[in-house]
């Protein structure tokens, strides 16, 4: 799944872009290519652990 979050992220952020530099940007296509790619950081950034993970762990055995 991860393998095709990344491409279509991609592809979500080029054409955001390219419809930013139309004189008539449609409004509906760059809400889509944002949301694509803020569902694509979402599903990205939760495999990716707490920094403070393991010192709550720590702190709740020394109590």
């Amino acid at each position: 799944m991860k393998k095709l979050i990344l491409p279509l992220m991609i592809v979500a952020i080029i054409v955001g872009l390219y419809e930013q530099t139309k004189e008539k940007p449609n409004v509906f296509i760059l809400a889509i290519a944002v949301v694509i790619f803020i569902y694509g950081m979402i599903h990205l950034s939760a495999k990716t652990p707490s920094k403070y993970s393991e010192t709550e762990d720590e702190q709740d055995n020394d109590n």
